[in-house]
């Protein structure tokens, strides 16, 4: 069983940079491309029960989210959240790493070295 769950999005540096440093650390890793693979209502959930940063913070507030209309307002909440990346997957922060019962959104990459240690 691996160590770290990393959602994974092959196109973001930030996320491969994620993947480089864990195994650098020789730490165990599952890949969960969650573009391919969405998660649905019950596992954003239990991500979001494990989830370390402001549950606000799992949205990307990119071109994406201003071509929806979306706001800050429409995030603030967690149903608010769950309703939207299940909606929309693409607009989940990445990457966000999971161990145990502890999750951190990736970002700034300076946070991964002392999560995988």
């Amino acid at each position: 069983m691996a160590e770290v769950t990393i959602l994974h999005n092959p196109r973001c540096s930030t996320s491969r940079a994620a993947l480089e440093e864990a195994e650098q650390a020789g730490v165990e890793v599952e890949v969960v491309r969650y573009l391919t693979t969405p998660l649905d209502e019950a596992e954003l959930r239990q991500l979001i029960d494990k989830l370390e940063d402001p549950v606000t913070d799992l949205v990307r507030r990119d071109a994406a989210f201003a071509r929806l209309g979306l706001t800050d307002a429409d995030v603030a909440e967690v149903d608010q959240v769950v309703a939207t990346l299940v909606a929309h997957p693409e607009l989940m922060q990445r990457p966000v790493l999971v161990r145990g019962d502890r999750a951190i959104i990736g970002r700034p990459k300076t946070r991964v070295p002392d999560f995988l240690a």
